[in-house]
């Protein structure tokens, strides 16, 4: 008797258990299981777990201590997640964003600016405070649809190419020339050879759709690095390390600064675009539009979004947005925010793997950092290339954010050439108010600068 009543308590509370998570996230009204939303979470999880070593390994450039980065890494996923998950139930995961962390690091911190990381990150802090009340205000739907949209088009794509100019330097396949700027760096050294080699094989892993390809890639030149002395094995798993480092170490000192009102509107628009253009991308893959091709609960995405940011800041990281990644979750079958409940639980879980992520070498998170520079590129191909008007300033804006090594100052000659060639084309009706109160703002920072602007 007794060795019958057990299984039959185990499937009470099983059955009790998915009944709730039914009606939690509406699983059988969206046409999935429990066991569907896990596997969906565990395919976005591994698509996007390289942000784990790769994020320290570019804020620590900045002097912020790389362990507690790493914590605040997989903290910041995890809480963002289960906000967008239990708040908006989308199963939309969220992390630190790339570029915007190279932006943090080499622009605010090491850049012209010589922002401290400290002050860099209270800038984090505002932009999604300001994100936050602009979306409750439904100002933010209204800014992001008066933004040309070859112009949307042109900040991704530029941010692809400043991630793909930094990976190329920390590789050591371009370096600086007095000359010529840049030149071909040497490519006979291990570390450039390993960078090309890890994003060669990235690429093909991908193109295959191995499930955590860039996660492979990352972890087989690692692994090569080990063998020839490059990498010195550390450990695999291990309690977490402190977040004391970089927990609540802001400092507001220079908020006030006129730069400092550019930098927060440059993170401000950058994580606009970057989350309005992954909400509608992977609600289109999963069939969440509507007849007119809005999202339903799109204020509460939002809001989950712009409040990720300002927990990471406080945790100790750059901005926080959602994942395209997340498509790869959908595209398993994920359709509610059950599967993002599975994601936070498996960067819970990564905490446990710091002695790996600080193996992670130079060259093997280069390696991702060029492919995921490719990705992001792809804007360019949706450029309007019939209308000079449209693509001259988005190239502008593209090109401009490598070679100044400055998300910021692509957006502002972007914004400024934009309304330039429509007024001097005639075509006034299009330079709509939002873009000339940009261009205007960003005239007057570069007027005001006293140096090259960051």
């Amino acid at each position: 008797m007794a060795e019958t009543s057990a299984p039959e308590g185990g499937n009470s509370l099983g059955s009790s258990l998915a009944a709730f998570l039914d009606r939690r996230f509406g699983l059988a009204e969206n046409g999935t299981t429990v066991r569907t939303e896990f596997v969906a979470g565990l395919t976005t999880f591994l698509t996007m777990v390289y942000i784990v070593f790769v994020n320290p390994e570019i804020l620590s450039n900045t002097g912020m201590d790389r362990g507690a980065v790493f914590v605040a890494t997989c903290l910041a996923a995890a809480i963002s997640t289960l906000i967008m998950a239990l708040y908006a139930n989308y199963p939309i995961a969220l992390a630190p964003g790339m570029g915007l962390n190279a932006f943090f690091a080499f622009t605010l911190v090491l850049g012209v600016y010589k922002y401290t990381w400290q002050q860099a990150l209270s800038f984090v802090f505002i932009a999604g405070l300001l994100a936050l009340v602009i979306t409750a205000t439904k100002l933010r739907e209204t800014i992001i649809t008066s933004i040309p949209q070859n112009l949307k088009l042109a900040v991704s794509a530029g941010v692809g190419l400043f991630l793909g100019i930094i990976a190329l330097e920390q590789s050591g396949i371009v370096v600086a020339s007095p000359a010529t700027l840049v030149t071909l760096g040497n490519l006979k050294e291990w570390p450039a050879i390993l960078a090309l080699a890890g994003f060669v094989l990235i690429v093909a892993l991908n193109s295959r759709k191995i499930l955590g390809g860039t996660l492979i890639g990352m972890l087989a030149v690692t692994l090569v690095g080990l063998a020839l002395g490059l990498v010195h094995f550390q450990g695999i798993v291990s309690m977490p390390p402190s977040l004391a480092p970089t927990f609540l170490h802001l400092d507001f000192s220079r908020v006030f600064e006129h730069t400092a009102l550019f930098v927060i509107v440059t993170l401000l628009f950058v994580d606009l675009f970057d989350t309005a253009g992954t909400l509608i991308g992977v609600s289109y893959r999963a069939g969440f539009l509507d007849d007119e091709g809005k999202l339903p609960r799109m204020g509460r995405a939002l809001i989950a979004d712009s409040t990720a940011t300002s927990v990471g800041a406080l945790l100790g990281t750059s901005n926080t947005t959602s994942y395209i990644e997340s498509a790869a979750g959908v595209e398993a079958g994920g359709r509610t925010g059950l599967t993002g409940v599975f994601v936070a639980m498996f960067f819970l879980l990564a905490l446990f793997f710091s002695p790996l992520a600080g193996m992670i070498p130079k060259y093997a998170s280069a390696a991702a950092l060029l492919y995921v520079a490719c990705v992001m590129t792809q804007g360019l191909a949706g450029l309007d290339w019939d209308d000079i008007t449209e693509y001259a300033p988005a190239v502008v804006t593209a090109i401009a954010m490598p070679l100044t090594f400055s998300i910021a100052t692509g957006i502002g000659l972007g914004f400024i050439t934009y309304a330039l060639c429509k007024i001097l084309a005639g075509r006034f009706a299009e330079a709509k108010p939002a873009v000339l109160v940009l261009a205007a703002l960003f005239a007057v920072k570069f007027a005001l600068a006293s140096s090259s602007p960051p």
